[in-house]
């Protein structure tokens, strides 16, 4: 080979990329050449999420649910989910030589004798009940601002499936200490499976592995209690995260915000290390809390024996609506029929509630959708106000929810306040079928009332408190014009209006479908305000009267095109 042959080979470019000198980027580089994972953190650390403190609520949830994880992950190191007898001859001298399960003792023994055990108890009970409130609060904001509209009614779905997933791995979990009062609890429950027709005494033999209490519900419910459910509450969560990553973050209504951007800071490195803080402040306030204020003192009560009941008991709050349903129920359900009781007092507000209480959230975005006829996307959220409908029917839900939560302590109240416990049955009955219907009646005139007041503040700016008196004598307040910025908030809306569908040559179901449709249509549109148009503000500019008012509204019907001058943006904006 000749000289300059080997210079030229020496000099050849050559496509082989040089490994970094090692450390992280060696690591990271060897990852991404072997998995292509590169292209996918790239694209996930620029995403851009909008700030704003509503959005902490779904946080929360994530965060106490990692809580939860752990916490249990602790316990299940000493619980021994077993019903078998024992003698208990641990720390706690009252019940030293007690017959108990060994479920119960082993509670105990973690409560006692393990170091920390008993804070990590409380710390894993404070959490699931910050879990189950967060995602509550987290739907009431997704609910309320529309933020389940097309394209997260899947996503809104499994909210529901994880709220519903929540309280029944809570009620699980209480249960598993096998106390007097979480026994009694199980009996109950046991109760409402037998109400169920036909099929309610093979379900509970096949539960409990014969006659209650029997020897398998406990480590029944421990097996479904840290391996089924948090598996699929898992996978659930994982499914929530990717389609809010697919569908872009919602927003609430402000200046260069439209449906197609998002304006915000981007994951890496600002709302990484606002989240990571985030975190350590609900957990340090959930271990604050589970280390100044005791819960669920097992010790207290006992040890389960199917010939005891507690006197007073309650379950957590988040089972108590369907505790207070049940004791709503009047008695004269109860019937024979084809020589079998069926127990229509028990059975509804028991077993029935749960699937139908949630399965009326989960399908409420397809039934506005039916009755609206909005099949856009929507990213921008809306203000409660300026959907009073949907804000009062969500308020009357609320209410539904409180007063058969406070049903629950009815037998507490008639204690308490030395009332007659049928009186405030009767007062509750009375509550729970009127005072939805009332809520949503003031709810819906409040935010009437506000866009009011919100379009007066707009059309005559903001009251300066200064009192000018005319040279004609005449005296009259001062008002100071709104910014731009604050008016965007106030008139950055839609302007909602029923769209009926022409019944000219239908007949027979289609008819009655479409008539039924815009019934609906106009119940749910039939009290509104209208944003208000260029030409009315530029009206209320330049002092017009009502009467140029008038005729200014008359001019300019095109309200979309005072929002849409405003509109604007690329796919997604960081911070403005």
């Amino acid at each position: 080979m000749s000289t300059a042959a080997s210079a030229r080979d020496s000099h050849a470019p050559t496509t082989q990329r040089q490994d970094p000198k090692g450390g992280l980027a060696g690591v990271s580089n060897w990852i991404d050449e072997r998995s292509g994972a590169a292209k996918g953190v790239r694209f996930l650390m620029k995403k851009v999420f909008p700030d704003h403190w509503s959005f902490m609520l779904g946080e929360v949830a994530l965060y106490s649910f990692i809580i939860l994880l752990i916490t249990g992950t602790f316990l299940t190191f000493w619980f021994v989910p077993s019903m078998g007898h024992t003698t208990y001859n641990g720390s706690y001298v009252p019940l030293q030589g007690i017959q108990m399960s060994e479920a119960y003792a082993s509670t105990l023994d973690i409560s006692f004798d393990i170091r920390g055990g008993l804070l990590i108890r409380q710390l894993h009970h404070w959490a699931a009940l910050l879990f189950v409130v967060s995602i509550m609060m987290h739907m009431f904001r997704v609910f309320f601002t529309g933020a389940f509209r097309k394209p997260r009614e899947i996503n809104w779905v499994i909210g529901t499936l994880l709220f519903m997933l929540a309280i029944i791995e809570g009620f699980m979990g209480y249960s598993l200490p096998d106390d007097l009062l979480s026994g009694t609890g199980i009996r109950a429950m046991q109760g409402f499976i037998l109400s169920t027709p036909i099929v309610g005494t093979y379900i509970s033999y096949g539960l409990f592995g014969g006659g209650f209490p029997g020897e398998m519900i406990i480590p029944r419910f421990y097996s479904l209690h840290i391996l089924l459910i948090p598996a699929i509450m898992v996978a659930l969560l994982a499914a929530h995260l990717i389609l809010l990553v697919v569908h872009k973050h919602t927003q609430y209504p402000g200046p260069g915000r439209t449906d197609k951007n998002v304006v915000g800071f981007p994951l890496m490195p600002v709302y990484m290390a606002k989240a990571g803080g985030f975190f350590f402040i609900v957990f340090g306030i959930t271990a604050l809390i589970s280390s100044l204020v005791g819960i669920n003192a097992i010790w207290a009560y006992g040890p389960y024996e199917p010939t005891q009941v507690t006197a007073g008991s309650q379950p957590d709050w988040y089972m108590g609506f369907a505790d207070g349903a049940l004791r709503l129920l009047p008695g004269f359900l109860e019937f024979v029929f084809l020589g079998h009781t069926w127990s229509m007092n028990i059975f509804p507000g028991s077993i029935a509630l749960l699937p139908i209480f949630f399965g009326m959230i989960a399908i409420y975005p397809w039934i506005e959708n039916w009755v609206t006829g909005d099949k856009r996307e929507h990213h921008v959220l809306d203000r409660p106000r300026n959907a009073p409908t949907r804000t009062a029917i969500g308020v009357g839900f609320a209410v539904f929810y409180a007063v058969l939560m406070f049903a629950a302590g009815n037998d507490i109240m008639a204690i308490k306040l030395h009332m007659s416990i049928n009186d405030i049955t009767y007062l509750f009955r009375f509550l729970v079928i009127f005072g939805p219907i009332i809520a949503f009646w003031v709810t819906k005139r409040i935010c009437l009332s506000l866009q009011r007041h919100d379009r007066d503040l707009v059309l005559h700016g903001r009251e300066s408190g200064r009192i000018v008196r005319t040279p004609e004598g005449r005296f009259f307040e001062a008002h100071e014009e709104l910014d731009e910025f604050t008016r965007w908030r106030l008139v950055g809306y839609e302007a909602q209006a029923p769209s009926n569908i022409d019944t000219s040559g239908l007949e027979g179901k289609e008819l009655k479908k479409a008539k039924r449709r815009n019934r609906w249509t106009n119940f749910y549109f039939r009290d509104r305000i209208a944003p208000i148009t260029p030409a009315e503000l530029e009206a209320a500019h330049h002092h017009g009267d009502h009467d140029e008012l008038e005729a200014a509204v008359l001019e300019d019907a095109k309200s979309d095109e005072f929002v849409g001058e405003l509109h604007g943006g690329s796919e997604e904006t960081g911070q403005r």
